[in-house]
């Protein structure tokens, strides 16, 4: 081949190569809006509302979540998805209480979908010039390199930074042990502090569970969406409870269906207990991976305390069913009386009371002889919604929206005796 030919022949391969790479891809090609934007502004001014009640003036800043995988599908965290709508990585979104605006302070592109050395499987995605992003979600973007600017003006008028320490009461910072886990707002505030001196800080947990606690009819869709798929996860793993078959079966035979009737992720791991190991709470049982893993013996209860999640909303739901196809009559004199109890917390559910009152209910219901078996919380259950432990206040009243579970909790270990079963009431 001459070298004329050869030049020519380079061109055309150059130029097939940049007309065969793949195109840029946009925000929205590869994610939806959960809610509609008059949802979204309307839960953020639900937010500015309850801080303003208190008085309060600042900027609520809540950071995403990092982006980069190591094996795990991206998710959200729960307070940047809830007020934005979006899965935007590394990204922060800043609400100005003062001046009711909001804000996501995002990178110019995601960093995952970049790699200089494979074009057509990495094309990029811009995010700050999306204009989609801003128009679907109500939302102004900045570029994240501005919000130090952001941060050094604030700090100079010793403005009030709001973060939401996921619980009540004084904010809980990152620690300097050896070993530890930080939350992303742990992460957040270690970097504020290091950086800027004039900054004072407060948890925002109050003001958000006001808002949080009560769901939205789209959210309760998604909720109970949620709660069916995993009700038939339940049903179809239940049909495979026998002796002889382990516990590690029974959670295969539940996730592939909560996979097979589309819910994206465990709500939480899978926990199925069976004989001895069901009278262990599972902070206990997951100590040893190996403990979880119990063949089914004759006589056995197996419980099943599961949840997934569909659409970033999760479901958790109890049940204890005999590997014989029948209780004792021991075992089932106290599923009754478990059971009862439920029902009798349900029964008594109902607008303007409080937790307070449920603890009441079922101290003057479980009987005596029960009472140290009984595992109680506040009022034997928790909130739901894109977690299992949604925020909530234990001196609200209750309302309408409103979901949590109802779950007394029995432990016997002295009749080797457990049983479970969870109850999430309709939302009235």
């Amino acid at each position: 081949m001459n070298i004329r030919y050869l030049f020519i022949f380079i061109l055309l391969t150059i130029s097939a190569e940049i007309y065969a790479q793949t195109p840029v891809q946009a925000y929205f090609d590869w994610a939806e809006m959960p809610f509609s934007k008059e949802e979204l502004a309307e839960r953020r001014q639900n937010l500015f509302d309850s801080l303003k009640d208190e008085g309060k003036s600042g900027s609520v800043v809540i950071p995403a979540m990092d982006g980069f995988s190591y094996g795990e599908t991206f998710r959200q965290s729960d307070d940047f998805y809830y007020f934005t709508g979006l899965e935007l990585p590394n990204s922060l979104l800043v609400l100005d209480v003062t001046d009711n605006t909001a804000v996501v302070y995002v990178p110019e592109r995601d960093k995952r979908f970049e790699s200089a050395s494979r074009p057509n499987d990495f094309p990029g995605m811009p995010l700050l010039e999306d204009n989609s992003i801003s128009s679907k979600s109500g939302l102004s973007l900045k570029n994240i390199a501005e919000f130090d600017a952001f941060l050094a003006e604030k700090s100079k008028n010793g403005s009030t930074i709001f973060v939401n320490s996921n619980r009540p009461g004084e904010i809980i910072y990152g620690t300097n042990d050896y070993i530890a886990t930080f939350s992303p707002v742990q992460q957040l505030l270690r970097a504020l502090r290091s950086k800027y001196k004039g900054f004072s800080y407060e948890n925002s947990y109050e003001a958000i569970a006001k808002v949080r606690m009560v769901k939205s009819a789209a959210e309760i869709e998604i909720m109970r969406k949620s709660t069916q798929i995993n009700v038939e996860g339940i049903k179809t793993a239940a049909k495979a409870i026998r002796v002889g078959v382990d516990e590690r079966y029974l959670e295969g035979v539940l996730e592939g269906n909560y996979k097979v009737n589309g819910a994206q992720r465990l709500a939480f791991g899978s926990i199925i207990k069976s004989g001895p190991n069901s009278l262990w709470p599972w902070r206990i049982l997951a100590t040893h991976y190996d403990r979880r893993n119990r063949k089914l013996e004759n006589g056995d209860l197996v419980i099943f305390d599961v949840g997934c999640e569909y659409d970033q909303y999760v479901s958790d739901v109890g049940r204890t069913f005999p590997v014989s196809g029948e209780f004792s009559d021991r075992q089932h004199q106290i599923l009754t009386m478990e059971v009862g109890i439920a029902d009798q917390i349900i029964d008594f559910i109902k607008p303007g009371i409080t937790f307070a009152d449920l603890r009441k209910l079922c101290d003057s219901i479980i009987p005596s002889e029960a009472k140290p078996y009984m595992q109680a919380g506040l009022f034997f259950g928790h909130h739901l919604g894109l977690s299992t432990g949604d925020p909530n206040l234990s001196e609200a009243k209750l309302q309408p929206g409103m979901i949590f579970t109802v779950e007394p909790w029995y432990y016997n270990h002295d009749e080797q005796i457990s049983v479970f079963t969870r109850f999430t009431p309709n939302p009235r």
